[in-house]
């Protein structure tokens, strides 16, 4: 990768105005520009990783604004440059001649990601971790935030970098008989070969497994809320949202599309996705409507059944027969609602027609609940967090993919790894194995950078905000 030597500014901070303002300056040249608009201690002779009162100027010379520099030099800097930082007032005028005098000065405007992509080309973090630093600003939930940290911090380079050396040694050897095939010689053991592949695809496809979960984490938990038409799935999501999200009313087929909206529980954030009743309808507008309510239901990890008790044995059975077959690998939480308006016979008489379609093989709970005055909504939310069942990620070790980019990576080497064990085990000639084995280190390396092109890093970077 080759990196553009300009000195390059932008504002950090999100656009807007507020206390105060973050622009931000890196490249060899970063000292000299700021110098040519800066009133206070000579740069030349501040520390590093030092701060500084000062007063900045425009290009006329007149006071732009009083400042606080911070320097940092390179290498010992996040893009691994000379970076100074400069915290001035936040009104967006003055953010912006800010910028505006550094250009004049000699620098220019960077681009989407810029600052992360030279840090990235100067060896100061692999790709993944460059890709983390979005994910850390994005994250709207505590596991969300600490699977981005875990990841920002070298903990998933750390294991594809030990994959990668056991994969060379591997590689090695086989190609060491390569060089000596006419004397016949085996530098190694085709069963210890065999294991140490074997092992390599368990950590390979057991990363790759943790993507649905780690999905999850980063963009919320699918839960799909389904039932028929006046159930109460539109009181239930905004009952669980705090807020007025989805029109409720008395008249069957209000809501015609699927609404989402998400709220964190229990540290997890959780995608709730409000469907449209499903029934028979004459309404082309509402089939649609139901139509995008299976596609949803096909899509989401959590199942909310909300049932009026007042549904007879047959309507519930008619229902079960449409929706649980799309229900395998999925949990069903049974959402009884309205109890504030039957008896506790009703109750009994309608969780017993429930239970009676429930298919063995289906992980489904029941809960009673009134939607509309808030009765057991606690334990409601308590019992979609303990359904998530979210993989833990207290250990700074621990690695969970979220990356759909690394997930497709990890299932190539996967597929690789795989080939090689097959071709070890058929004793097909070594150089087929050697290169699955190359293919395999080949996709492990795209995740961490260290196979890239210029596209790949442009798709990348061009997704993060100027400025970082």
């Amino acid at each position: 990768m080759t990196i553009n030597n300009d000195t390059i500014v932008a504002i950090s901070t999100p656009h807007g105005m507020g206390g105060i303002a973050v622009v931000r300056v890196s490249g060899e040249d970063a000292l000299s520009i700021v110098a040519k608009r800066w009133k206070g201690a000579a740069i030349s002779e501040i520390k590093s990783h030092t701060a500084h009162f000062g007063h900045l100027l425009d290009s006329n010379g007149e006071l732009l604004d009083e400042v606080v520099l911070t320097l940092f030099r390179g290498p010992h800097s996040f893009t691994g440059e000379d970076v100074i930082e400069i915290a001035c007032h936040g009104s967006i005028w003055i953010q912006q001649q800010v910028v505006n005098t550094l250009i004049d000065a000699g620098a220019r405007s960077a681009t989407g990601g810029e600052f992360t992509q030279r840090a990235f080309g100067n060896g100061r973090l692999d790709l993944s971790q460059a890709e983390a630093i979005a994910d850390v600003i994005a994250s709207s939930s505590r596991a969300s935030h600490r699977v981005a940290m875990n990841q920002m911090r070298g903990a998933f380079s750390r294991r594809l970098t030990s994959l990668r050396a056991q994969l060379l040694q591997f590689v090695s050897l086989i190609e060491l008989e390569l060089d000596f095939s006419e004397e016949e010689v085996n530098f190694a053991d085709r069963e210890r070969l065999i294991a140490l592949a074997t092992d390599i695809k368990k950590v390979i496809y057991s990363l790759a497994d943790s993507y649905n979960a780690g999905n999850a984490i980063k963009n919320g938990l699918p839960a799909a809320i389904v039932g028929h038409t006046n159930a109460g799935k539109s009181t239930l999501l905004n009952a669980l949202l705090g807020d007025d999200r989805a029109l409720v009313s008395d008249i069957k087929g209000t809501t015609r599309d699927v609404i989402e909206d998400t709220i964190t529980l229990g540290g997890t954030l959780f995608r709730f996705i409000d469907t449209a009743g499903i029934r028979e309808s004459g309404d082309v507008i509402e089939n649609m409507g139901i139509e995008r309510s299976f596609k949803k239901l096909d899509e989401a990890q959590l199942v909310l059944w909300v049932v009026d008790p007042g549904e007879g044995a047959e309507e519930i059975a008619a229902f079960s027969n449409q929706i649980l077959p799309r229900c395998n690998g999925k949990k069903v939480l049974v959402v009884i609602n309205k109890i504030d308006t039957v008896t506790t016979e009703a109750q009994v008489a309608v969780s017993s027609a429930i239970k009676a379609q429930i298919p063995a093989d289906v992980d489904a709970k029941a809960i009673y609940v009134s939607a509309r005055d808030g009765q057991n909504m606690e334990t409601l939310e308590q019992t979609i967090i303990d359904l998530a069942a979210l993989p833990s990620v207290a250990d700074d070790e621990a690695v969970i993919v979220t990356n759909a980019r690394h997930y497709e990576a990890l299932v190539r080497a996967g597929e690789a790894i795989c080939r090689s064990i097959e071709g070890l085990q058929s004793g097909i000639s070594g150089d087929f194995v050697s290169q699955d084995i190359r293919e395999c280190m080949h996709y492990l390396g795209e995740i961490t950078g260290e196979i890239s092109t210029d596209d790949i890093l442009g798709e990348i970077f061009s997704h993060f905000c100027i400025g970082k």
